[in-house]
């Protein structure tokens, strides 16, 4: 009997250890790597373009919008007027960019912008801060207070004709936001909530409603920041002061995966590559001490990962200009 207890013993801690092993491997093997060196002082506002295969991305403290090509590993700087807070794709000249006082148009040949939406009455000590084109073109932005004074944001939509309408009130930093592939549920991120929201989403109307929290995320992981979401549906989101890019599951609200990230930041994600299966993550070097500039030097630079799943094409601004 003893015996056999022994053996009973001996084979659950085998079995754990091997266990732990193919785990710990597991996590070892999900780290992103280096893929374009740069001291961002705020990375921020990922977006693919499919069509010219570059991945569009903000400082928004250094007032830069940048567009690297990873072929040719180089990457050009469009100096803006103001802090940019995200930029969607608009057509092979321009992009749509939130600045400061509003959302612009910016010529990418020579980087001259011109107001397209103005904002400065809805930003009283506030910036525009993330932001995506939902399935019909319409472009959402959210705002933050430059002191991150709970309740001082509100999230907007910018439709195709130009008018701006007010979405949801009394957030304080407005972040990711998302539409799954039906068109039919929206995702979306009030930083210091530690939860992704969903909504119902009308995409002919542009309405949103029923707004329940899909994901509540413990503090132990980080803050939530920008987010993309695959062909799966499941969510990928960048962790301020996490380390990482983690992927959750919106119907179960559960972690799927996690890919650690050599930086303390880490601020937004977006599916590229031509089979859009490589995640190109943006970090920050703002909000770390010295201790942490040491430990993560690489911290405001640009990595990515393989996955194993694939993302969904950008949705870019779609202009409907009256008719005379």
């Amino acid at each position: 009997m003893l015996k056999k207890i022994v053996l009973i013993a001996l084979a659950i801690l085998i079995f754990g250890c091997t266990k732990n092993n193919k785990e710990n491997k597991s996590q070892v093997n999900n780290i992103a790597t280096l893929e374009y060196e740069v001291k961002a002082t705020l990375g921020e506002g990922a977006i693919w373009n499919y069509k010219t295969q570059e991945l569009y991305w903000v400082d928004i403290e250094g007032k830069q919008l940048n567009i690297y090509n990873p072929k040719t590993k180089k990457n050009r700087v469009l100096a803006t007027t103001s802090r940019i807070g995200t930029v969607v794709p608009f057509s092979e000249k321009e992009a749509i960019v939130a600045l400061e006082d509003g959302v612009h148009k910016i010529n990418l040949e020579t980087g001259k912008s011109s107001l397209f939406t103005d904002m400065k009455s809805e930003l009283p000590e506030s910036r525009l801060n993330d932001g995506k084109c939902d399935p019909a073109g319409r472009f959402w932005v959210g705002s933050m207070h430059f002191n991150q004074i709970k309740g001082k944001a509100n999230l907007y939509t910018i439709t195709s004709e130009n008018e701006l309408q007010k979405k949801i009130d009394s957030v304080t930093i407005s972040n990711g936001i998302v539409w799954t592939s039906d068109k039919k549920t929206m995702y979306y991120i009030d930083t210091p909530t530690s939860s992704i929201k969903s909504y119902e989403y009308d995409n002919k109307t542009g309405e949103i409603y029923n707004e329940k929290i899909a994901v509540q995320i413990p503090e132990s992981l980080g803050f939530p920041d920008g987010m993309t979401i695959d062909n799966e549906n499941m969510l990928w989101v960048g962790m301020w002061n996490g380390n990482a890019v983690i992927c959750f599951n919106p119907n179960t609200g559960k972690v799927i995966s996690k890919i650690i990230v050599p930086a303390h930041n880490v601020t937004s994600c977006a599916f590229g590559g031509e089979n859009l299966d490589e995640l190109f993550i943006t970090t920050a070097r703002v909000d770390m001490t010295e201790g942490e500039l040491k430990q993560y030097p690489l911290a405001g630079s640009i990595f990515k990962f393989k996955t194993s799943v694939k993302g969904v094409k950008s949705n870019f601004y779609k202009e409907n200009k009256p008719t005379k």
